[in-house]
């Protein structure tokens, strides 16, 4: 009976830690969503790496009350695993976030959402190459998903016709979804504010250089409401609240689970792109949104 009791309550303890982690790689999706909002609205005024680089000054600022203690109490573990830190600082906070900014600069910010969530595809693949049985519900969700994706940005049909923008967008897919793949060997040692504070700095100073000569090249931009209020969205809430929500997701179900939560953002984007920028949704990218929508509802259901 005991027996019974330990195993109920562990299953209950299971599932609530699954739905709390897709809760928290919800958040991180429609936070992003609006990120990708925000990108397109600058990208006449803002030069891409600058962007970039006063994002993470911004997050380091408004996570430091939060973590700098524990930071400091962990620096001689965060020495340790310097090396580990900075390849996961490079693919998603340096690598990712300039090419999404640089995507921005030709392409919609619907296009963007919508070629972002090619990413789950590749978690999916990194999860298997680590050993990760899928299942095959969650497979066939996938799959559904994807097939939304791809009908998304072909318009309704399966040719698709991708601009230098659009291209940019997958190499910023293909280095979110490594990212999100390392985020499972980070040492549990270390603390998530920690983690999170250290990678913000070490990925603004690794793109000081590229933003020096920017400013020499491109020069400054202008402080306006219309570029510092962009800044601190992507600043505070794209990358502090959102990558917090999104790192302890992936630690409580895994990147390939959380994956699937993303493939949400093309129907997050399409909305708040209507909303705020006017871009037209119409039958057919509907359609293909309920597509995405079951894909991840089927693909994102626990067992009973």
């Amino acid at each position: 009976m005991r027996e019974d009791r330990q195993q109920t309550t562990s299953s209950t303890g299971k599932k609530g830690a699954v739905g709390l982690g897709v809760l928290l790689a919800l958040l991180a999706t429609v936070v992003w969503s609006g990120s990708f909002v925000a990108t397109r609205g600058m990208s006449g005024t803002v030069p891409p790496v600058q962007a970039v680089f006063w994002r993470w000054c911004i997050a380091a600022l408004a996570v430091t009350p939060f973590a700098a203690r524990q930071a400091w109490q962990q620096r001689a573990l965060i020495r340790r695993h310097l090396g580990y830190i900075s390849l996961a600082t490079l693919f998603g906070v340096t690598l990712y976030n300039t090419l999404v900014h640089q995507a921005g600069l030709t392409t919609s910010a619907s296009n963007m959402g919508t070629i972002m969530a090619a990413s789950p595809v590749i978690m999916a693949l990194y999860a298997r190459l680590g050993g990760e049985r899928l299942g095959a519900r969650r497979v066939f969700g996938l799959l559904l998903a994807a097939a939304g994706v791809l009908l998304l940005v072909g318009k309704g049909s399966l040719t698709l016709d991708f601009g230098a923008g659009d291209l940019w967008m997958f190499a910023a897919a293909f280095s979110f979804a490594t990212y999100s793949a390392l985020l499972k060997r980070k040492p549990a040692e270390i603390g998530g504010l920690a983690f999170l504070l250290t990678t913000f700095v070490l990925g603004a100073l690794m793109l000081a250089p590229a933003y020096a000569i920017s400013l020499h090249v491109q020069g400054g931009f202008e402080a306006t409401p219309a570029t510092v209020g962009p800044l601190l969205y992507v600043g505070v809430f794209s990358s502090a609240v959102a990558f917090f929500a999104w790192n302890k997701a992936v630690s409580l179900i895994g990147a390939a689970r959380a994956g699937v939560v993303y493939y949400l953002q093309p129907v997050c984007v399409a909305a708040l792109g209507l909303l705020l920028l006017g871009e037209r949704t119409g039958p057919t990218q509907l359609l293909c949104m309920a597509l995405i929508l079951a894909g991840v509802a089927l693909a994102s259901a626990t067992r009973r």
